[in-house]
């Protein structure tokens, strides 16, 4: 089984009917690109704008049953194709980065916000979710284990290892922030040491401290049959603006992930109790 996965790396506005209609035109390339899935960058529905001034924020909300989500819900069932849609939410006392996953009937799989806010820059204003999911994505061409986790959530292991031990194969990472060497070999140890996939779309440049390279690393770092280890990362779009797609081989990772010693094999949870202790310093 092979899984595709369409990055929808479009340029971003902070109107949200702009961000609408320009989202419908990507998920429809996606579904003619064969797409299963089409993901977006994080909180597409204002262009990761967000204003810190108390109104402003509030007027640029939408609620998780809003026309704007719903448009999407829609659109997943009229094309057959799971869409991960993401927004900025109504909440209180503060709004939420979120992503709702809809399956390519139309029906709402998984509803995450982003557990790790940047709390030391702009998104001091937000509020953070309280949990990491994952969903039964069925894709009509078999069931995927999915999970997500939005951005700076890459930089803690423990949203990967928590995602991968609910049993998650393939996270889909909406994202919004330049990727360079250390961002990306962080996606890259998230896949390694749960021997799972994570597929990230960001912004295109030249979208404000944004550069493209929407990625796949695929979580098989090495296989039987070959001699020496392997490149994990199976796509990297180019820092310009458009839909890109890369696929997983569903099979090739389920195979590695019974026989390989990563993820949860060898742990010692019980060893691990300083782990969930508050620390003052870093």
């Amino acid at each position: 089984m092979v899984l595709k996965i369409a990055f929808i790396q479009l340029l971003g506005s902070s109107d949200p009917d702009v961000q609408l209609s320009k989202g419908i035109e990507g998920c429809r390339r996606a579904k003619e690109l064969g797409a299963d899935i089409a993901l977006f960058p994080e909180m597409w529905s204002d262009g990761y704008t967000i204003p810190q001034d108390a109104e402003e924020l509030r007027a640029l909300a939408v609620t998780a049953d809003s026309v704007y989500v719903d448009n999407y819900r829609q659109l997943a069932s009229e094309l057959d194709m799971a869409i991960a849609a993401t927004f900025l939410e109504q909440h209180e006392p503060g709004p939420l980065n979120s992503v709702m996953l809809f399956d390519r009937h139309g029906n709402e799989v998984l509803h995450y916000s982003k557990l790790h806010t940047c709390a030391f820059d702009a998104e001091a204003v937000l509020d953070g979710g309280d949990d990491l999911y994952t969903a039964d994505l069925d894709t009509g061409k078999g069931i995927v284990k999915v999970g997500s986790m939005i951005c700076f959530d890459r930089e803690f292991p423990e949203s990967a290892r928590i995602l991968m031990l609910k049993g998650a194969e393939v996270i889909l990472a909406p994202n919004a922030c330049p990727m360079e060497i250390n961002r990306l070999s962080a996606l890259r140890t998230r896949a390694y040491e749960n021997m799972l996939a994570v597929a990230t779309c960001n912004y295109p440049s030249p979208h404000p401290d944004c550069n493209g390279r929407s990625t796949i690393f695929d979580g098989v770092a090495w296989l039987r049959e070959e001699p020496s280890s392997r490149d994990m990362c199976v796509f990297e779009a180019p820092s310009e603006d458009g839909v890109y797609v890369g696929q997983i081989d569903m099979d090739m990772l389920r195979d590695y992930r019974e026989h390989e010693i990563m993820g949860h094999k060898y742990r010692h949870p019980e060893k691990y109790g300083i782990l969930t202790e508050r620390r003052s310093s870093c």
